[in-house]
């Protein structure tokens, strides 16, 4: 069962497509780590996996940051919202879409978490997914 999905900023000037064969084709997971932290705020990085050849924009061009651990995230020049990250080794087989800047996030839950030893102790742990306390940053 294929399945299409849309995202966006916030101020909708750059808007994306993702064409899954799958639900299973995206990989959710929540990290915990601190470059996440940093860049998502309280709402650490909840994040889709998707392969690259499922992505593609479909509106406005982004803007990209390259991050000295070679994390390269790109975002809307306009209102600065982010919607993918992807590392050296990743840049041409998958992107990381911000789970919230999906239109219908419902659709691809998590499946795990990293970091787990770095979650903020207000912070519940998902249930019923993986849990992996750490992986090299």
């Amino acid at each position: 069962m294929s399945i299409h999905m849309q995202g966006r900023c916030v101020c909708n000037r750059l808007q994306y497509a993702l064409n899954l064969d799958s639900p299973d084709a995206a990989r959710t997971t929540l990290c915990h780590c601190n470059s996440c932290r940093r860049a998502f705020g309280a709402n650490y990085g909840l994040t889709a996996k998707v392969p690259l050849d499922a992505f593609r924009y479909e509106a406005g061009s982004p803007r990209r940051y390259r991050q000295e651990n070679g994390v390269t995230r790109e975002f809307c020049g306009e209102c600065g919202v982010f919607v993918c990250e992807y590392g050296e080794e990743a840049a041409d087989k998958f992107r990381y879409v911000v789970w919230g800047s999906l239109d219908e996030p419902e659709k691809v839950p998590p499946k795990g978490e990293f970091f787990c030893e770095s979650r903020a102790e207000w912070m519940p742990e998902l249930q019923g997914v993986f849990h992996k306390k750490e992986i090299k940053e």
